[in-house]
């Protein structure tokens, strides 16, 4: 079966996007419909396709598609994985033309360091000029 990557947002169920981070993500349990709608309007979005239409994968990125990058809320659907996807994906975020020649094009990951390395990601050269206010349960305390 044929898959393609594609950044038009009318194409992304926004359904099942908001079903996966809502419920099954590490990262974004309790998340509402309209935060998850607010983040992809504000964001580049990817998805992976079937011939079908239906969607299988996502990648978001916030970007100024000039300096800095942040790749967030990547996944691929459980029935879908160890078909590549992740790759094609990636592949299809890197070569994006608004993200090249980058000063800074960050992630945060627990899942899935290795995959990210292929693509010239790594830990912090110096990490302790990062800083962060983190808030892990925001949506599922209500406060967002």
């Amino acid at each position: 079966m044929a898959y393609v990557v594609d950044t038009d947002k009318a194409r992304l169920d926004v359904a099942m996007i908001h079903r996966f981070l809502g419920e099954e993500s590490t990262w974004a349990l309790g998340i509402s419909r309209e935060l998850v709608q607010r983040a992809i309007d504000g964001s580049l979005c990817f998805g992976v396709y079937a011939a079908d239409g239906a969607q299988v994968a996502f990648a978001r990125v916030i970007t100024d598609q000039a300096t800095f990058a942040y790749l967030l809320d990547v996944f691929v659907l459980p029935a879908h994985r160890g078909q590549g996807h992740s790759t094609r994906l990636m592949d299809a975020v890197m070569a994006h033309p608004g993200l090249q020649g980058l000063r800074r094009f960050m992630l945060a990951t627990m899942t899935a360091p290795d995959l990210y390395a292929r693509y010239g990601f790594a830990p912090p050269a110096l990490p302790q000029a990062l800083m962060e206010r983190n808030f892990p349960d925001i949506y599922r305390s209500g406060a967002a």
